[in-house]
């Protein structure tokens, strides 16, 4: 499935797309590969500034975009997505702050034109996902009818 995302990324990449990522170990990595082998440029939206550093590939500073940190109206937008955002811990609020970036942009008023993921459910709006960004990322995309294409689901077509 890595390879797949990955592959998915690096033909995006080539035809222009602007691919965003939240640098997560799994599919978000593969993602930021696959974007760079592309050529492509790259909006990497952290949880805070050292996340997963070593992930970062090396030469690509010129088509990566870092958002070290989630802007506190992106805290305020993942606690209206998550049920149970007052009993997180600050390092998941960031985590899960960060995906309102990936799908609306740094400023969250730049939606993306659709969202490639992958679930083990196959969820296409993240009710019920409520332990990892996916999730979060799948809620904002559904309320703001940003489609979705799952690739844990055997009827999604690229």
């Amino acid at each position: 499935m890595l390879r797949l995302i990955e592959a998915i990324a690096t033909g995006l990449a080539r035809k222009g797309w602007v691919l965003r990522t939240g640098l997560s170990p799994g599919a978000d990595q593969a993602f930021h590969r696959g974007a760079c082998a592309g050529g492509g440029r790259v909006e990497l939206y952290l949880p805070w500034s050292r996340f997963q550093a070593h992930a970062r590939l090396q030469g690509t500073a010129g088509q990566v975009r870092v958002l070290p940190a989630a802007s506190p109206a992106a805290h305020e937008l993942a606690a209206r997505f998550h049920p149970g955002w007052e009993g997180l811990a600050a390092d998941a609020r960031d985590l899960l702050a960060r995906d309102g970036h990936e799908v609306l942009g740094a400023e969250l008023c730049s939606p993306v034109r659709f969202v490639v993921c992958w679930s083990a459910e196959g969820s296409l709006d993240g009710a019920g996902l409520y332990t990892e960004g996916t999730g979060q990322a799948l809620r904002i995309a559904h309320h703001h009818a940003i489609p979705v294409f799952n690739l844990g689901r055997s009827d999604v077509h690229l």
